[in-house]
């Protein structure tokens, strides 16, 4: 057999154990030596980066006067083209480009090339109340004095016009969204015109609809009258106007106090809006009474004024008033009293206002 260490601290295979004052194997390397850049040494590269930085910021500017030129010099309502539109669509992206990528790699090169770069490590110290703030405010004051923006007015000022310009084309699109709606969420087409009540027809060819049509199991999808003749802002209307019409054995029915008017021989009429983000209801299951809305799988009890049984929902669907008029044909009594689909700010408010 072959010879095997002896096991003498002296020889090359031996293997080091605690208590031989062995050296460590991972030892702190330390932060590595710092580099300087080119702009540390020459004065006129770091003249060159800061020119350079400014030149971007001024890209910035020029991007954000392109997007507010084309935004505002195009106008779509007199000439309305496909061309037209493209055109002002890649100016737009354009502008938005160049105006958000002035400012970040502005900044970035900024940092890079004219900021210290030292690397500084330090230990954790206590938290102290006066002591910590005076060395934040420190903090502040040498991070100011670093990025050198005192000293660096071309820096300075291009960078306050890019940050000051960048914000305008976000105005300038939120200003596009038109006036606010007030309470027009509140209404819609169900409310009597003139005096005149408005006739439940079948959507989408606006068929007015008789009692003596529902029968029990029935569903209808339902607009009101008037709808398809509309010449302008007949989506709109019709989002916030659709119903549900179906007919349930009277006796099914829970009925609220104050709602006793509201049905007629158990066909009741309710907004085809889901409260919880304003999809459409459209499941109706004849066997339970259940209302399904496909879109969070919101379920409503329609022999419960339709509550929320199932899903996020958390009101339940408005109930249309109905009856019929001397034709026999069914009627709306009035508009909703609350405001359809999901939730909004005022929507309480509007709430007291229908019902005042």
């Amino acid at each position: 057999m072959g010879n095997h260490s002896d096991g003498s601290p002296n020889h090359s295979g031996t293997v080091a154990t605690a208590g031989q004052n062995a050296v460590e194997k991972f030892q702190d390397p330390g932060l590595p030596p710092h580099r300087l850049r080119l702009a540390d040494t020459d004065p006129r590269a770091a003249k060159r980066a800061e020119r350079q930085v400014a030149i971007l910021f001024g890209i910035s500017v020029i991007g954000t006067v392109i997007f507010l030129v084309s935004y505002f010099a195009i106008d779509l309502h007199t000439d309305g083209s496909i061309a037209t539109i493209r055109t002002q669509n890649l100016l737009l992206g354009l502008g938005t480009a160049f105006a958000m990528l002035g400012i970040g790699t502005g900044i970035v090169h900024w940092a890079k090339a004219l900021m210290p770069d030292h690397e500084v490590s330090e230990e954790r110290h206590a938290i102290r109340t006066e002591e910590d703030r005076q060395a934040a405010v420190r903090i502040v004051d040498d991070i100011v004095e670093e990025t050198g923006i005192k000293r660096r007015p071309l820096i300075r000022n291009t960078l306050l016009g890019a940050v000051a310009l960048a914000p305008l084309p976000a105005l300038a699109v939120f200003g596009d969204l038109g006036p606010r709606p007030d309470d027009k969420l509140a209404h819609t087409m169900w409310a009597p015109q003139d005096g005149k009540l408005k006739r439940l027809t079948r959507d989408p060819d606006g068929t007015p609809i008789k009692a003596s049509d529902v029968t029990i199991g029935s569903a209808f999808h339902v607009i009101p009258e008037g709808l398809n003749e509309l010449a302008e802002g007949k989506l709109s209307a019709k989002a916030k106007a659709v119903v549900l019409l179906m007919r349930l054995n009277p006796e099914d029915l829970t009925i609220s106090k104050g709602r006793e008017t509201w049905n007629y021989n158990g066909i009741v009429a309710y907004s085809k809006i889901c409260t919880h983000v304003g999809c459409p209801v459209a499941l109706y299951e004849q066997q339970t009474h259940h209302l399904l809305c496909p879109c969070h799988q919101s379920t409503f009890d329609l022999t419960k004024e339709c509550k929320v049984i199932f899903g996020p929902a958390s009101r339940p669907l408005p109930q249309l008033p109905i009856s019929v008029d001397a034709e026999g044909y069914l009627v709306a009594t009035s508009d909703f009293k609350e405001p359809v689909g999901p939730s909004y700010w005022e929507r309480d408010e509007h709430e007291r206002l229908i019902n005042s």
